[in-house]
């Protein structure tokens, strides 16, 4: 039997239903069919394996959906709670087996989020604090051919059918490859002889033996991405279209797959060029805060970069004061604005073992063993930080960002099954939630500061940018004609970003072959912010309506018990 509270704070007893083992069984059986999934939602007994990227891995996890989804067709649901299980994993696995039958999954490759970045980034996630966890990550490094191998068949399989990622996506990934099969420059060989190996493994002849496995594993490992290179040079980039758009049919099914929700694209395209006039407006009535009347947003920015008390040297400096700024955070808003469970008020914060310039949140463990923590990849050459541009960036990562939503959904063990804490993930609940957290921090009064307003006002300006990029692109949408007229493409969504976005060329450079390669994921952020406030106002105007008092602390607390849902259910769960 589980309690439930609600966002008032009554509560009432409910019996785990039909329904709940049934997402429960569907946890288990995707941890096993998909290992790396499972160290990543930090559930244990899996770590030492690893996921079958084939042909055929891609067809039992496809059957263990489509067996799912028959098993939920036979159960009515008991109460609301099942009701969101239900309409969710209809949703959820539905379009997984949509993606299937397309043969999206099979040609899965890009710069950002595909096996060639995933079977490297897993190793960030496991235990490195006993003998026990580097003998999973031996275990795992040498297991990391066989799953390159069955990448290369679904590649191959995917290419026989006549679809290949973009030439610009496989030149990307040829270069990650080729690093990481590089004995100098390889995580591979840097993670095995670093210091947490060292701080665990003595010279005992146990540890000796584990050294040993280690160094056959990252030996393996680095031949799995030297085959792995020279199939995608030489076999698959001859192969591979110059263009980079999806099409309309692919992006529907994509923008669905991101969103949990239906939109209109043409009238998303048309608000987003309003949204990115609306926030430059914003920016530059802030930048004459900044820097005098008739200031432009370029001349208040190298104001801000000229401040010497603005500036981080190095990243020891910048992990530091990305953990003040979030630990400030929680104290501040908990019990207040939140009430932040007792294992969600820890989050660290760290410099990420890659170099590729991105920020990103990674979730605890089922029992928070290993608690959420805030990576800050650092290209090598970037050796300074302006603390203006960032200090919404810790708000989105961290608190209320994506820690409280991840660590929140989480902790509801006596509330929600496995599946609704852990599995369930849509983007554009997750990246909208961010964003609207970014925006509420601003709200409360957190960034009044017009440095740090206008950081925030940055990050918006840049998301709602991809909104129309990446819908112009992908759907061969018209370009307005500041930017150029006709339709979109690569070249003048360049343009179109530098104006734009205001970050190094490179970080730009790595961004832009991200949403060409992509689809529909970038835009998910500003368009699930949107759908976020919406649901926020239509609940606000029902309860209104009734002659009550509309209480957000207690709409946030209810919708994010929920965990993360499709955003179309979302809306209806807290209607």
């Amino acid at each position: 039997m589980t309690t439930i509270t609600s966002g008032l704070g009554a509560t009432r007893h409910r019996d785990a239903s039909p329904i709940d083992a049934i997402a429960d069984a569907y946890v288990a059986t995707s941890a096993a069919l998909d290992p790396l999934a499972a160290t990543a939602m930090g559930i244990s007994g899996h770590d030492h394996e690893m996921t079958d990227l084939s042909p055929a891995g891609h067809a039992a996890r496809a059957d263990a959906a489509r067996g799912t989804l028959v098993a939920l067709d036979a159960h009515a649901p008991s109460d609301s709670t099942d009701e969101v299980t239900l309409a969710a994993m209809q949703e959820r696995l539905g379009l997984e087996l949509e993606l299937h039958a397309s043969g999206e999954l099979l040609a899965d490759l890009n710069n950002i989020a595909s096996p060639v970045q995933g079977l490297r980034d897993v190793f960030d996630l496991m235990p490195t604090g006993s003998i026990e966890g580097w003998e999973n990550i031996a275990a795992r490094l040498n297991a990391l051919p066989v799953a390159v191998d069955g990448y290369v068949e679904s590649l191959r399989e995917s290419a026989s059918r006549g679809r290949v990622a973009a030439i610009r996506q496989v030149t990307d990934a040829i270069a990650q490859a080729g690093e990481l099969a590089d004995p100098t420059s390889s995580f591979f060989t840097s993670f095995v002889h670093g210091p947490a190996a060292d701080l665990v493994l003595d010279d005992s002849s146990s540890c000796s033996l584990v050294r040993a496995e280690l160094e056959r594993g990252a030996t393996a490992a680095r031949a799995a991405y030297a085959t792995l290179t020279a199939f995608l040079r030489d076999e698959l980039a001859p192969q591979a279209p110059e263009a980079d758009a999806a099409g309309r049919d692919r992006y529907e099914l994509w923008s669905r797959y991101f969103l949990g929700a239906t939109v209109d694209l043409e009238e998303t395209y048309q608000w987003g060029l309003e949204e990115l006039a609306r926030v430059v407006d914003e920016q530059e009535r802030v930048a004459e805060q900044i820097a005098g009347p008739g200031a432009t947003v370029d001349q208040a920015v190298a104001v801000l970069d000229a401040d010497p008390a603005l500036i981080l040297h190095g990243t020891a400096e910048l992990r530091a004061w990305m953990q003040e700024t979030s630990d400030a955070a929680i104290a501040a808003l908990n019990g207040t604005h939140f009430d932040i469970p007792v294992p969600v008020q820890t989050l660290e914060c760290l410099i990420a073992p890659t170099h590729n310039g991105g920020i990103y949140y990674t979730s605890p463990s089922d029992d928070f063993s290993r608690p959420g923590r805030m990576w800050w990849s650092v290209p090598p050459s970037v050796t300074t930080f302006n603390t203006w541009r960032e200090k919404t960036t810790v708000y989105h990562e961290g608190v209320p960002g994506h820690h409280l939503q991840v660590g929140q959904a989480v902790h509801q063990r006596d509330t929600l099954n496995t599946w609704r804490r852990l599995a369930s993930w849509t983007s554009g609940h997750g990246e909208g939630w961010a964003l609207y957290a970014e925006r509420l921090m601003a709200d409360l009064g957190f960034l009044d500061n017009p440095g740090d307003r206008l950081g925030m006002l940055d990050g918006q300006r840049m998301r709602a940018a991809r909104v129309v990029l990446d819908l112009g692109v992908h759907l061969g949408l018209r370009a307005p004609e500041r930017w150029g007229g006709g339709i979109w493409d690569a070249d003048k969504a360049w343009t179109f970003l530098r104006a734009n976005v205001n970050m190094p060329e490179a970080f730009v450079r790595f961004e832009l072959h991200r949403y060409l390669g992509w689809p529909g994921q970038a835009p998910s952020y500003k368009i699930g912010q949107r759908l976020w406030e919406q649901a926020r106002d239509d609940a606000a105007a029902a309860t209104r309506a009734r002659g009550e008092a509309f209480d957000l602390r207690d709409f946030h607390a209810r919708a994010l018990n929920l965990g993360s849902l499709p955003l179309d259910i979302l809306r209806s769960a807290l209607a």
